[in-house]
């Protein structure tokens, strides 16, 4: 069965490695909270699936970075099926101690944006598990300090 499993991953693996991949983009990014030097935020994804048949995932792997440096990872799991042939909106929730905050304030323009790249792996639920790979760069619009420090 092993055999026939592989065989399978690898002709699917071979077959959406020349047609579109889905797209996926940061859209928003919210401060939820602080508590003990710890700043939470929820990361607001925006998934595209360009194919006519809905994809039945398992989890989302992602790793988001910005100037070359990890910001946070994890997995956003049991995510259901992303829509045929339209946009999914998913959420992650990341927490940044105060240390890697301070590390972003140097790429940080006047009007709070980061750039960053997104790198994450869909992990399509089928006979075995699937993963596509996929990437996105852009800028994140970071809550400005007067909504991190309230008076």
């Amino acid at each position: 069965m092993c055999g026939v499993v592989d065989i399978i991953k690898h002709l699917f693996s071979n077959t959406l490695a020349s047609i579109e991949k889905p797209k996926v983009r940061v859209v928003d990014v919210d401060l939820k909270g602080e508590e003990d030097g710890v700043y939470t935020y929820l990361v607001k994804l925006n998934v595209s699936n360009p194919y006519c048949i809905p994809i039945p995932l398992s989890e989302i792997q992602y790793a988001l970075k910005s100037c070359g440096s990890l910001i946070a990872n994890g997995t956003i799991p049991d995510i259901g099926s992303l829509k045929a042939k339209g946009d999914t909106i998913l959420y992650a929730e990341i927490n940044l101690p105060h240390g890697a905050l301070v590390t972003l304030v140097q790429d940080i323009t006047d009007d709070w944006d980061i750039d960053y790249e997104l790198d994450a792996t869909l992990v399509i639920d089928f006979i075995c598990d699937i993963n596509i790979p996929i990437t996105s760069n852009g800028e994140i619009k970071l809550p400005s300090v007067v909504d991190l420090f309230p008076n």
